[in-house]
């Protein structure tokens, strides 16, 4: 039962993949590692599209006088879609981690305790 907590707790706190590298399923962990990357990088890209778009979109809009209210109101009005999948992608390979690391972590467990 250590291995399996252990293991969970890693993907779900650290990172996605740490607790498949811990319960040394590599080849998993090596995906889940890349796939959080990608996910991460798209992210990251498609915030600055949008924010580009907001302060393109709005040239009362600048870094000297900002309007917080005007610039969530700018935001809000953009194409969301691709970042709420984005996160929902992101949302389901953590949850998936998290589970799989526990589940995985308490066979070996189970198998540890049989061989003593």
């Amino acid at each position: 039962m250590k291995k399996a907590i252990i293991s969970a707790l890693c993907s779900a706190f650290i990172i996605p993949g740490l607790g498949q590298i811990l319960n040394q399923q590599l080849k998993k962990a090596i995906i889940m590692l890349g796939a959080v990357l990608v996910l991460f990088v798209l992210a990251i890209i498609k915030l600055y599209s949008l924010l580009g778009q907001v302060f393109k979109g709005s040239p009362n809009l600048t870094l000297h006088t900002l309007d917080t209210n005007a610039l969530i109101n700018s935001f809000l009005a953009q194409d969301l879609s691709t970042l709420y999948w984005i996160v929902t992608l992101s949302m389901l390979l953590w949850l998936y981690s998290i589970v799989d690391a526990f589940v995985y972590g308490l066979k070996q467990d189970r198998k540890v305790k049989e061989k003593s």
